[in-house]
């Protein structure tokens, strides 16, 4: 099936994780991947990735949390292209921070990159798809952190919470211009960003007990970013034509005993 040929995907965070799985999904399906991200070596070698794939891709370097360097990047992906018919926004960082003892400081960097950084990209991307006439879909890559609660991660959850009601905003204001904008909530994901402190939590002996063991997660596993990536091309295609504004949990049915 490529539900995506002749069309562009730009994705956030696209090198690594649930971004470069996304991406290969959409190369997969017959559509250009433009890949944003701030680490060039990475970039790049996610573009061979692609190209080896027997994709069209191209790598550009920036940091979602500047506006200046997202329609940069825009305007890159759209001189290469022509046009984009997809926005993921993945890019995403996650820190451990006390609520009491922690500093201001601590937050912004994770609000400037999830909550700022799908607004610059969205608000960009739209005015393209408007003024391009593109009937277009963007997916925003959330998570079940949103709407539930854990110690030490008030600043990120806040984040994802923001992305959620960005996905439901901008889904009825974009809605007349032919824009779908949906939302995926992962939960526990093998990923990068599961390292925390040089070690994967996935691999701990707490997540096997609680998540695996305890079935705490009722298929007793994390996900896998391919997993993540079909949902969000579900998500993108025509086969969602009447989805509008939702937030979908991929998590293995963890929302359900969190």
């Amino acid at each position: 099936m490529r539900r995506f040929e002749g069309k562009t995907v730009f994705v956030t965070g696209g090198a690594t994780g649930i971004g470069l799985a996304t991406a290969r999904r959409f190369v997969l399906e017959g559509a250009a991947a433009v890949v944003m991200g701030r680490r060039a070596d990475v970039g790049e070698a996610a573009v061979a990735e692609l190209e080896a794939a027997g994709g069209r891709a191209l790598f550009v370097r920036g940091d979602v949390a500047s506006e200046a360097d997202v329609v940069r990047c825009v305007d890159e992906a759209i001189a290469a292209f022509g046009r984009i018919d997809v926005l993921v926004n993945n890019a995403a960082m996650s820190t451990s921070v006390d609520f009491v003892a922690g500093e201001t400081s601590e937050w912004k960097p994770v609000f400037d990159v999830i909550a700022f950084g799908t607004y610059f990209c969205t608000r960009t991307v739209a005015r393209h798809m408007i003024e391009a006439c593109v009937r277009g879909a963007i997916v925003n890559v959330s998570s079940i952190n949103s709407y539930r609660a854990l110690p030490m991660t008030s600043h990120y959850n806040a984040a994802k919470g923001a992305a959620d009601q960005l996905t439901r905003c901008t889904a009825v204001e974009l809605a007349p211009h032919g824009i779908r904008v949906n939302a995926v909530n992962p939960g526990f994901v093998d990923t990068p960003m599961s390292v925390v402190d040089g070690e994967n939590e996935l691999e701990t002996d707490w997540f096997k007990d609680i998540y695996v063991e305890r079935r705490k997660i009722p298929q007793a596993r994390a996900g896998g970013p391919e997993e993540i990536a079909s949902v969000v091309a579900f998500l993108a295609s025509d086969d969602a034509s009447y989805m509008c504004g939702a937030t979908v949990p991929v998590d293995g049915g963890l929302s359900l005993t969190f």
